[in-house]
């Protein structure tokens, strides 16, 4: 029986550790695309990795240009000491998720821009959420009684690729956005971005604050919202 030379068991070694880091460093940007920018700790805890071992991929990501660190974002008062530095995916680490065809939005919406004005991608944008918002507003309508209309929206977004999720303020909770499939075209036309936020003040019945944006290079799209009463809450003041 013969066996395989010494360097062919070498270079299949070589080639099944490759793919296991491929593999690995794909989870890792995925986690990050779906919680948004991490540490270090948070990316090893929920991956089931040692840190020294979470460390080695973020840091061959680093090189690549799929990820960067940053200082992590505090809102509202700050306590002591530096933030913690928070790892988040850059343009080229989420530009393997995106399925949508950018380059032919971009120059379709240009165009329109050129022919008609700016003021007609706001209304091509306005034309292109109305059927999402009248979705949307059925699924706030039919909403379990204890869930607060921000959490109901998240759910929608998320169902539609968004990976949305809520987190309470201190003023009512801010909607996070972990993936954003037109963010390259909102990079180039922000009109998506205002028209989608003016939206999400019409679903919820109140004004509510953009924060920040993956077009503009923020780690998620954070939306503030006021407190907003779930049905229960309107149904007991009454």
């Amino acid at each position: 029986m013969k066996t395989a030379p010494v360097g062919a068991e070498v270079d299949a070694t070589r080639v099944h550790q490759g793919e296991a880091d491929a593999s690995t460093r794909h989870r890792v940007t995925s986690s990050l695309l779906e919680h948004g920018p991490s540490t270090a700790a948070a990316l090893a805890e929920r991956l089931g990795l040692t840190p020294a071992g979470i460390r080695r991929h973020l840091d061959a990501l680093l090189t690549g240009g799929q990820v960067e660190a940053r200082e992590q974002r505090v809102y509202g008062a700050r306590g002591r000491g530096r933030p913690a530095k928070v790892f988040a995916l850059t343009d080229a680490g989420r530009a393997g998720f995106y399925t949508a065809y950018d380059d032919l939005a971009n120059q379709t919406l240009t165009y329109l821009a050129e022919l008609a004005g700016p003021d007609a991608v706001t209304r091509f944008a306005e034309q292109r959420i109305a059927a999402v918002e009248e979705r949307y507003a059925a699924r706030l309508a039919a909403a379990e009684p204890d869930t607060t209309p921000a959490q109901a929206l998240a759910e929608a977004l998320t169902d539609d690729g968004y990976v949305a999720a809520t987190l309470p303020s201190s003023t009512g909770e801010q909607l996070c956005q972990h993936h954003c499939p037109v963010a390259h075209v909102a990079a180039q036309f922000p009109q998506l971005c205002e028209v989608e936020t003016r939206t999400f003040s019409r679903l919820l019945g109140v004004h509510v604050q953009r924060l920040a944006t993956i077009a503009h290079g923020d780690g998620v799209c954070t939306t503030h919202i006021p407190h907003v009463k779930t049905p229960s809450e309107r149904h007991l003041t009454r």
